[in-house]
């Protein structure tokens, strides 16, 4: 039985917490997955009061909708590979105060973007300052027993799994796993997406469920927006791969709805696809708490 979730941006924007979740809820999602991003907005969440903390905290005790990962993209501006030693200390700062905020709110998963960095060059250097700090920031989550999973990305710096288990041989500690993004593993063509699962099924800790076109000689490949069933991720192949494999853990919807027209619309059709998937393959889901 697994749990299915979906992304904070996918919902409507300016609701209370309250009103976020209970629509998580009617669409029956067992949880959400709150968003740390690169924006003046979402960064400021990391200096939350505590009062703002008890809010979205006690919305999810009454609603039973959990919050079980925060995806820290903020990272993207701030890199933890940067060439700036500024930039390098906010860094671990952002997530160190991230850490602190995934305690305060029952959060087990902090979700790190892949990058070494992301508007700078890439250099030998960037991969050593990311190396040098990813360590830091797994002994800072450690102490609080947080979870940092690396998701495969975007970009060729970390867009496999075989990457992130390279880098647990040289990081050695159980507070650090892999986070795949489906659609970013088969974007990329030297990915052999199903291997990939196989031989890395003991450090998938989360699966984000995303469609994509693939990158080839004369395209970048599309790794957002893309509706689903409309890319070329294989998500039956994969998700009976998981099952076979004994994934029993959360699957969580990834699109950016929340500024359309008509963001609601866009979940439930991206949840029907989805339960007709799992009920295809034979995966349960969670039962909705009442």
């Amino acid at each position: 039985m697994n749990s299915l979730g979906i992304y904070e941006k996918a919902l409507p924007k300016n609701k209370s917490w309250k009103e976020t979740l209970q629509t998580a809820k009617d669409l029956g999602f067992n949880f959400i997955e709150f968003s740390v991003d690169e924006s003046d907005e979402r960064l400021a969440r990391l200096d939350w009061t505590k009062e703002q903390r008890e809010e979205l905290r006690n919305a999810s005790w009454e609603t039973g909708v959990r919050l079980h990962t925060l995806m820290l993209s903020g990272h993207r501006r701030f890199p933890l590979g940067s060439a700036d030693p500024a930039i390098r200390e906010k860094s671990l700062e952002m997530l160190t105060k991230a850490v602190d905020l995934a305690v305060d709110l029952g959060i087990r998963n902090i979700q790190l973007a892949g990058y070494d960095v992301y508007y700078e060059p890439k250099t030998i250097q960037s991969r050593e300052w990311f190396m040098e700090n990813l360590k830091k920031a797994v002994e800072i989550a450690a102490k609080k027993e947080v979870m940092l999973d690396i998701e495969t990305m975007d970009d060729p710096f970390i867009n496999s799994l075989s990457k992130i288990a390279e880098i647990k041989t040289q990081i050695h500690s159980p507070w650090l796993q892999a986070y795949p993004d489906l659609g970013n593993l088969t974007a990329w063509p030297e990915n052999n997406v199903g291997r990939e699962l196989e031989t890395n099924i003991d450090n998938i800790a989360a699966v984000h469920l995303k469609d994509t076109t693939p990158v080839t000689e004369t395209s970048k490949g599309q790794f957002r927006d893309v509706p689903f069933g409309e890319g070329t991720v294989d998500f039956k192949g994969c998700l009976q791969t998981l099952k076979r494999l004994g994934y029993n853990g959360a699957y969580t919807i990834e699109m950016w709805s929340e500024k359309s027209d008509d963001p609601l619309a866009k979940v439930k059709e991206a949840k029907k696809f989805f339960d007709d998937i799992f009920a295809e393959v034979g995966i349960e889901q969670e039962p909705i708490v009442k």
